[in-house]
């Protein structure tokens, strides 16, 4: 197939994949474990079973390489998946690169993004446990709009926190909730021991992921017939996510397309592992050797400034401990408006992963990720959410070096959702008024001084 005909690359249903890919047993060594906050040990079942369904725990812990999908979960992913992978021709000749330039397009699915990939599995098994309630917190509304969307297919009620600053910036993100059945509230809120401390403190409050948590946290934990659902961080959520890079190598190679450099934006981190751990198996095993780069927000930037170290996944400390990149469980970051970045922690495999030298990271700004977002939807047609236009700015700053040196690199990224909800923050770059935010080390240092201590 030449270059001019592979603009866009379809699988057919018989194609999607049928597995989960587990990264765990393919690494160097294995992740440190989650602790129990008051033993300092690592947490087992039972810890976890006033919020998650056994299924679910067994999937966060398996060393299996592989997850069956259950025939319940494929058959609403067939409502979206396979998804389109396109070769970015029309971008490619408006930089004047010769860099072939490959995004994997998950704003296809119903919610507009790639989070229903980890939604639809949660609330099936959890109704599968005889569950009747979900709770969780969304930054940006993605998160929450697929799971109300997935609620809604295994006939659970959803009930959301969203973080304030969001909540503000993005209303239609609360209607679509609404539509799809979930029950929305703005974090901090009063409704919750944990909101209302925050507010005391700060009754202007935007709002962070860990205050969210902590609120939907706290709400489960209360109630037995209700089950708490995370959008990122844990491995079970990465583990659904890889479905992206999956159904990828698949597309790639039917155009004998093999990726030089991966990019992918990161808030907790379940898109960028979703697109890349297939790939980084494929590496590991010398079938390739990509150069895997994750692109977070100068303003929340976990991996670029944030340290390595045991912390809590929500601001209250209701969590287990994990050890992470992060900036501090009480770090709330700058109003964004790429709001499913705004997390003061990144994916404990992630973490590791980094660790272990597999991938390395860069922070961006947000203007210079709006710019690069009007960029490709000026060439490509697709407007993206504030989210991607992270990986965006990354692909045209490496695709512009191509262009420099001549080199013909495959670039290969997730645009991850569409912005048609995000048009606002769109107005203000246009208009010249959307500002930069950058973390100071003195701010980092500042909220690194409350880590909790953990010893050994």
């Amino acid at each position: 197939m030449s270059d001019d005909t592979a603009t866009k690359i379809l699988l057919s249903e018989s194609e999607m994949p049928t597995s989960w890919y587990n990264i765990v047993p393919d690494l160097p060594s294995p992740p440190p474990p989650v602790l129990h906050p008051g033993t300092l040990q690592p947490v087992g079942p039972d810890d976890l079973a006033p919020l998650f369904p056994m299924a679910l725990i067994e999937q966060e812990a398996t060393t299996e390489r592989y997850v069956t999908i259950p025939e319940e979960v494929q058959s609403v992913y067939r409502l979206w998946r396979p998804s389109p992978l396109y070769r970015a021709h029309r971008l490619e000749k408006a930089l004047g690169t010769p860099a072939k330039i490959y995004y994997k397009y998950e704003g296809v699915s119903p919610a507009g993004s790639h989070k229903p990939n980890t939604a639809v599995p949660q609330a099936y098994y959890n109704a599968s446990a005889g569950i009747r309630r979900l709770t969780t917190e969304t930054g940006a509304g993605q998160w929450g709009t697929a799971l109300a969307f997935a609620a809604a297919q295994f006939g659970l009620e959803c009930e959301i926190w969203q973080v304030r600053a969001s909540y503000d910036q993005k209303p239609y993100r609360k209607l679509m909730i609404e539509t799809f059945g979930g029950t929305i509230h703005p974090s901090p809120s009063d409704l919750t021991a944990s909101g209302r401390k925050v507010l005391a403190d700060d009754p202007d409050s935007p709002g962070s992921l860990g205050i969210a948590i902590s609120e939907a946290v706290e709400v489960a934990a209360q109630h037995p017939d209700t089950n708490y659902a995370l959008g990122s961080v844990l491995n079970h959520v990465l583990l659904h996510q890889t479905v992206i890079g999956e159904e990828a190598l698949l597309q790639l190679a039917k155009v004998g397309a093999v990726p030089d450099v991966i990019v992918g934006c990161t808030g907790g981190g379940s898109n960028f592992a979703g697109l890349a751990f297939p790939f980084l198996r494929e590496k590991l095993a010398g079938k390739m050797a990509p150069v895997i780069r994750a692109v977070e927000p100068a303003s929340c930037p976990s991996l670029t400034q944030g340290t390595y170290a045991y912390d809590f996944g929500d601001t209250a400390g209701m969590t287990p401990l994990m050890k992470m990149h992060t900036l501090g469980h009480d770090f709330i970051p700058d109003p964004i408006h790429a709001g499913g970045l705004r997390y003061h922690g990144m994916a404990p495999l992630i973490s590791h992963v980094y660790e272990l030298g597999l991938m390395e990271a860069v922070a961006k700004t947000q203007r210079e990720c709006f710019e690069a977002g009007v960029t490709f939807a000026r060439a490509e047609g697709i407007i993206p959410a504030p989210e991607p236009t992270h990986a965006l700015a990354a692909c045209i700053e490496e695709a512009l070096r191509c262009k420099e040196t001549g080199e013909a690199k495959t670039i290969l990224t997730a645009l991850c959702g569409h912005g048609h909800l995000d048009l606002p923050a769109y107005g203000k770059f246009l208009s010249g008024e959307l500002e930069d935010h950058s973390l100071s080390e003195d701010a980092v240092a500042a909220a690194l001084t409350r880590l909790p201590t953990v010893y050994g």
